[in-house]
């Protein structure tokens, strides 16, 4: 049997082991960075606490997930990712609890950061880095079905929280993701992930198509430095320009004159266009490099970005672009590393890749509140489609240190 072919009972349990982090990624999306967009005027209501601290939790808890990221990403890498996102589901259910039960600001505050903890141990980079130690080189397609998974989280959590809080409340809403959390996400996490996932094939990176060859800069679990930065750089660039869009979209449109209403519902389209795009590269991705989703989710971004500050008539088709770029860049976050740098060492990589991104995250809303206060939403919109465009350039300066790299392992072969 090839070194490169996994094994029966990997191929059997394939179907299972993505189902069920499909769907734990669907709810501890919702139950934690889609939650505050639902409760967090009811928690400011309902308490008298200032909403921008309620709504600085998040905050706090993707700061949190990123200082620990590198940790998770070592662990997995060392043990499988069955424990670390066993991990992740009772932080997230106890900080639930915590919320819940918070008498004042700094209990709830306190509750945020052990939901930090499980957002860190449980998104989408340990997700990617658990599949990756599990299936080595042939974790890209589960990567990506995954991703497909995950596309639904706020289409299916936002009107679930918002029904659970006209029934029982915002504490209740919490708990009721506490009982999810602990009694179904944890047990499940357990049952169907091995207890020690199998050490992946050591060899090359992802089988692809003609165009581009693969590309092992630095052998692997020993990335080029250079690579590793511009890589780091994309990556948290594409990760501030989706965590300001995603908080102050609404804000934006708006602020150009459009009512509530058409807002939101012109705001919707950027899930299912997300989706869309994910299904169409999990048809084609065979034949291409990672390295080409990367150059299309930035540019779509850019495109969708630049039409919104241009004010061109055709809203839905700008945010139709930006849905399905940062539908993409979520694949290309998966599975442009473990085509760059292989298998071995993966799931320690994307921990280190995970913290400037999350922190990033954490504080681009913050970010994009000061640039709507002093530029307003047309202001705010060119400050970010010079970021898109930036980030364009650092994804081609990525693919040209790509073949110098690859051009420099065929000349000293």
């Amino acid at each position: 049997m090839s070194l490169l072919a996994p094994s029966p009972t990997i191929l059997r349990s394939r179907g299972a082991i993505i189902t069920a982090l499909g769907l734990t990624q669907i709810m501890a999306w919702g139950s934690s960075y889609y939650l505050p967009a639902v409760i967090a005027p009811a928690v400011s209501s309902d308490t008298g606490w200032p909403l921008a601290w309620v709504v600085g939790g998040l905050s706090l808890g993707l700061l949190t997930a990123g200082l620990i990221s590198p940790r998770v990403g070592s662990s997995i890498e060392r043990h499988g990712g069955r424990n670390v996102l066993a991990f992740s589901a009772a932080c997230i259910g106890l900080g639930q609890i915590g919320l819940a039960l918070a008498p004042n600001l700094a209990a709830y505050i306190a509750a945020w950061l052990v939901i930090g903890l499980g957002m860190g141990a449980g998104l989408y980079d340990a997700a990617f880095a658990t599949l990756g130690r599990h299936y080595g080189h042939g974790a890209r397609s589960a990567i990506t079905t995954l991703t497909l998974f995950g596309g639904f989280a706020s289409t299916i959590c936002w009107p679930i929280s918002a029904w659970l809080l006209g029934e029982v409340g915002w504490r209740g809403t919490c708990l009721a993701y506490a009982v999810f959390h602990l009694v179904i996400a944890l047990p499940l996490y357990l049952v169907i992930l091995p207890r020690e996932a199998p050490q992946p094939a050591v060899g090359p990176g992802l089988p692809v198509g003609p165009g581009l060859k693969e590309v092992t800069p630095a052998g692997e679990g020993n990335p080029d430095p250079s690579i590793m930065i511009v890589l780091a750089a994309t990556l948290t660039l594409a990760a501030v320009i989706s965590s300001t869009v995603s908080v102050h979209l609404l804000t934006i449109l708006q602020g150009s004159g459009m009512a509530l209403a058409a807002a939101v519902g012109l705001g919707a389209l950027v899930g299912p266009s997300q989706v869309a795009a994910r299904a169409i590269e999990m048809t084609i991705a065979r034949y291409h490099h990672p390295i080409l989703t990367k150059f299309a989710s930035v540019t779509f971004v850019a495109i969708g970005v630049s039409a919104l500050w241009a004010g061109m008539p055709i809203i839905p088709l700008a945010l139709g672009f930006y849905g399905a770029g940062i539908g993409l860049e979520s694949i290309a976050r998966g599975t442009l590393p473990l085509a760059l740098f292989g298998s071995n060492g993966y799931a320690k990589l994307m921990g280190r890749l995970a913290m400037p991104s999350l922190i990033a995250q954490a504080a681009a809303p913050s970010a994009g509140a000061l640039l709507l206060e002093r530029f307003g939403p047309h202001g705010t919109l060119a400050a970010l489609s010079g970021l898109a465009l930036a980030n364009v350039i650092l994804a081609c300066g990525l693919g040209w240190r790509m073949l110098r790299w690859r051009q420099s392992q065929v000349q000293t072969r």
